[in-house]
């Protein structure tokens, strides 16, 4: 039986201030994933609709077989690999593309509905599971800082703090300071009342410049881009490659995603989370856009007291209403998403406590995930690196007992998707 079938007014009540604060604390992928599918010359008109109609699918689909509080949404490094990967560096074109997304979905739940899907969660290591869940938070933290104008890319360091003479930058910290005020006290919807109250405050004072607006009268030419897939070049080296590459990243992706946001869960409800996540992601290349991946912000409505499916299908509700009230959506100011996202991140991070310091070979491949992840804004790369360190620090450790051939299996796909990565 779900758990939202045994929850109560109060609970339902709180599921859907949940679902409400993932929504938002992940919709600025409307427009970015727009923004970047546009770079590989699909239309930013058409793609808008592509990336709210498979996320509204993918949340509420999520929520009623796997009763999950998981937000499936167009994944940020996975819309970049479609982009500068499948279309720049292998030359294919975006109907091309979304061929490569739909045979990776068909790979993806091969694996998914194989006994391959239990075997894969089941030989990874605690270690590495920790890895993932605190490599993410650092990810979403490094997501806030930037969206918050709090740092940027420096002259002479990779990174530095931004002026505090920038509007954006003071109107963050007045954000982060109201949100972690009022979480602390353990008010509810705490992430939610910072965000309205600050997308108030940078509209009254004129801090928010809208981006360039949509309208729902391009849904008219969507078909330009609906069932578009061109599987001309499908014994191409660059389609191959790019299925191979792609499938490597959603399968090991989407398990770190679902086992990082949902550590806790049981096997069977992990299992349909995967699977429903699989079937988006096939159904993703059909409505005309990248491939969809679990949120790591749904961690955001997990945090605000989401644990079952009316989280997920709160926030399909709300991709359906961002779909209506496409021109005002560019009126939420990052300096508003970004403290929800910052204060998941950290307390994603926690976790860490967890790892075993006092065993190199233990804590060496997570700590790679955990600096990766972030270093490169990529997580399946930072993945790739802890996955290949494991085996070979434990072997060389003499610690050659605590492998198994499974673990060997994935360590060597996973070099596999390196040694792809740079030839392609």
């Amino acid at each position: 039986m779900f758990q939202w079938k045994k929850l109560k007014k109060d609970d339902i009540k709180r599921e859907i201030l949940a679902g409400t604060t993932s929504f938002f604390a992940i919709s600025y992928i409307i427009m970015v994933n727009t923004v970047i599918l546009a770079e590989a010359g699909m239309p930013k008109e058409l793609t808008i609709f592509g990336t709210i109609f498979i996320s509204i699918i993918g949340s509420i689909l999520m929520g009623l077989i796997a009763d999950a509080p998981i937000v499936l949404t167009t994944g940020m490094g996975v819309n970049s690999f479609f982009t500068y990967t499948l279309v720049f560096s292998l030359g294919l074109t975006w109907q091309q593309a979304l061929a490569v997304s739909f045979c990776a979905g068909i790979v993806y739940l091969l694996v998914a509905f194989t006994k391959l899907s239990k075997l894969f969660a089941e030989v990874v290591p605690e270690t590495l599971k920790i890895g993932i869940t605190v490599g993410i938070g650092f990810f979403l933290v490094l997501i806030g800082l930037e969206k918050g104008h709090l740092i940027l890319r420096g002259e002479h360091t990779f990174l530095q703090l931004a002026s505090l003479d920038n509007s954006l930058t003071l109107l963050t910290l007045f954000s982060l300071i109201l949100t972690v005020t009022l979480f602390v006290k353990g008010i509810q919807g705490s992430f939610f009342i910072g965000i309205v109250v600050v997308t108030c405050i940078a509209n009254v004072f004129g801090m928010v410049t809208p981006s360039e607006h949509f309208s729902l009268s391009g849904l008219s030419n969507y078909s330009q881009i609906f069932l578009q897939l061109d599987f001309s070049t499908f014994f191409s080296k660059s389609f191959l490659l790019g299925v191979f590459a792609l499938s490597m990243i959603l399968i090991f992706e989407s398990m770190g995603l679902l086992k990082g946001l949902m550590p806790e869960v049981a096997e069977k409800q992990y299992l349909r989370a995967y699977r429903v996540t699989g079937f988006i992601t096939l159904l993703s290349g059909v409505f005309g856009t990248s491939p969809t991946v679990a949120a790591a912000e749904s961690a955001t409505g997990i945090e605000e007291g989401g644990k079952t499916g009316i989280t997920s299908i709160t926030s399909g509700i709300c991709f359906f209403f961002a779909l209506l009230a496409l021109p005002f959506l560019s009126y939420i100011p990052d300096s508003a998403l970004a403290p929800a996202i910052i204060i998941t991140g950290f307390l994603m991070i926690q976790q860490i406590k967890m790892l075993h310091f006092d065993e190199f070979s233990d804590y060496f491949p997570a700590m790679l995930m955990i600096v990766l992840i972030p270093f490169t804004m990529n997580i399946s790369d930072g993945m790739a690196f802890g996955f290949v360190a494991y085996p070979l620090t434990k072997w060389v450790a003499g610690k050659k007992a605590e492998l198994s051939l499974p673990m060997w299996l994935i360590s060597g796909l996973f070099l596999m998707y390196l040694i792809v990565n740079v030839l392609i």
